[in-house]
């Protein structure tokens, strides 16, 4: 039996009343959380935090320029007690040299030559991820996404070695073919690094990704499905420019973590020097039992100064790409 004008009418009008009482909850959901996170008890909590947080933060820069005899008889509180300045420890970390380790602009290029790859290959890799699982639906797809969030438990460490001999047997003949190819390529190069941060990043990558991904407006990807537009254009064309902001914020945490990671680059450059990190040379430099550790003060901003230039710079296009995508579609 065949629908009535007046069947169809009541449906559509249905279908109506419920759209708009679920605008009307979201909004005023969103107001109330917007109330309580500018409330005056939010805004002394987080101000709580963020001296709590700073004031260490604080005590660093302040020993950072204190000798070491300061550091190990009296605390950075009592500077005004024991007045005492010095560049030395800065000295130290820039300019100290060796005939087996040279000054630390070589390794600065190993960290951005490490970092920069770890962070664009998980991105890519993961956005293409988190579409198809949000947009494209296959047998498993549900069971394989809980598979990929499950990774995310498995502690780094027990993954080390595995992976390790994973990565020796699969990439060492394409490490020796490269150096073979272009010589300026040292044998023990960076691609067991890059594998390695990114099988370690992109669980945490596909959810995050997938989390906002799935969020776009269905309409939006129905109506450029209907233009004749496959899955290739719709993530190149729609979704990376409506996901520019996660994905700026994926990048500034995957970038944090390769950039100040040790562990994983100290395992798989095999603690060769052509490759070794930032880190790794800052740890070199307090000494085999730890008696230099005042030189990690002023080692520690050191390496901040790249994160930070990151930060700020993605910081702006975080802000584009919000802008883009609020427009675009």
């Amino acid at each position: 039996m065949s629908e009535t004008p007046m069947s169809t009418a009541v449906v559509t009008t249905a279908d109506g009343g419920k759209k708009a009482r679920k605008e009307r909850f979201d909004q005023g959901s969103s107001k109330r959380v917007k109330r309580r996170l500018t409330s005056r008890t939010a805004s002394v909590v987080a101000l709580i935090i963020a001296v709590v947080w700073t004031i260490p933060t604080f005590g660093l820069f302040v020993s950072s320029f204190r000798p070491p005899e300061l550091l190990q008889s009296t605390g950075w509180w009592t500077i005004f007690q024991n007045p005492g300045f010095t560049l030395e420890n800065y000295q130290e970390v820039l300019l100290s040299a060796s005939a087996s380790s040279p000054q630390l602009g070589a390794y600065f290029a190993n960290s951005l030559a490490i970092a920069i790859p770890g962070t664009i290959f998980p991105i890519i890799l993961g956005a293409m991820a988190a579409y198809v699982f949000a947009w494209i639906r296959f047998r498993g797809s549900n069971w394989l996404f809980i598979f990929v969030f499950a990774l995310q438990i498995v502690p780094l460490q027990m993954a080390l070695l595995p992976l390790l001999q994973l990565t020796v047997q699969l990439l060492k003949p394409i490490q020796g073919v490269i150096h073979d190819i272009i010589p300026m390529i040292p044998e023990q190069s960076y691609l067991s690094i890059w594998v390695a941060h990114t099988i370690f990043g992109l669980p945490l990558v596909i959810f995050l990704l997938h989390n906002f991904i799935s969020e776009i407006p269905s309409d939006v990807i129905e109506a450029a499905r209907v233009d004749g537009a496959n899955h290739a254009q719709i993530f190149f064309r729609i979704v990376i420019p409506l996901a520019m902001p996660a994905l700026a914020s994926v990048a500034i945490f995957q970038f944090l973590w390769v950039w100040n990671d040790l562990l994983v680059a100290l395992i798989f450059s095999g603690g060769t020097q052509d490759v070794a990190p930032l880190t790794q040379r800052l740890a070199e430099l307090t000494g085999t039992r730890g008696q230099d550790w005042q030189r990690l003060t002023a080692s520690a901003f050191v390496s901040l100064i790249v994160p930070l230039i990151v930060f700020f710079s993605l910081q702006r296009y975080f802000v584009r790409g919000l802008l883009a995508g609020s427009t675009k579609g």
